[in-house]
């Protein structure tokens, strides 16, 4: 039955990349026992040819159980990477990586990050979309706290995000969720019509 493959940062069970993925999912009314989630580990994981994830991956794609494929991964920043950092370096890595493992014609890409921005991560995507006094104060809290680590300045700043806000879900409907769901819509599109026809 599954018929897309996503693949993103973490693994395939319960990570915020994940998370935050199947809720959108959801909201769009998307069908998601149609998804392969693949957790693909750390960001350096996509850009090698040779991830045992890559060789499952194809030979879903040659057996027709996967027709689709978006990859989910984040910008981070250029000055903590000069080579995959930065959102011009991780789209020209990633087309790079798409083009030889031949799957132009399957996927497509969507990378996190604060769309104004264009660096960051899903973190950044999200406290993008929230009022921007908000915005303020949580920024002001990270900057005064001086964490160093990419993995615990996106904790806190997830952590942050949840004791705030804790009866809502995030925030769908603002326009920089938009792209992304675009992307997922499209990641749909002809699924179904390919279920009839096998019908």
């Amino acid at each position: 039955m599954v018929k897309v493959a996503i693949l993103h940062e973490g693994n395939s069970k319960k990570t915020n990349d994940n998370q935050l993925l199947k809720l959108l999912i959801e909201s769009l009314n998307l069908d998601i026992k149609k998804v392969k989630f693949i957790g693909m580990g750390t960001k350096s994981n996509f850009f090698k040819k040779d991830n045992l994830d890559y060789k499952e991956l194809l030979k879903d794609i040659q057996r027709e159980a996967i027709e689709r494929v978006l990859f989910v991964v984040d910008a981070d920043y250029e000055q903590n990477d000069s080579k995959y950092g930065g959102y011009k370096n991780t789209k020209i890595e990633l087309e790079k990586i798409i083009s030889e493992l031949c799957l132009e014609d399957y996927s497509d890409k969507y990378i996190t990050c604060d769309p104004n921005e264009k660096c960051g991560y899903l973190e950044s995507l999200i406290l993008s979309s929230i009022p921007q006094s908000e915005k303020e104060c949580i920024e002001t809290f990270l900057e005064c706290s001086d964490f160093k680590s990419k993995e615990n300045h996106k904790a806190i700043l997830n952590q942050i995000y949840k004791t705030a806000y804790p009866s809502e879900n995030f925030n769908f409907s603002h326009q920089n969720f938009n792209e992304l769901k675009d992307k997922l819509t499209d990641l749909f599109k002809g699924i179904e019509k390919w279920q009839y026809y096998q019908q």
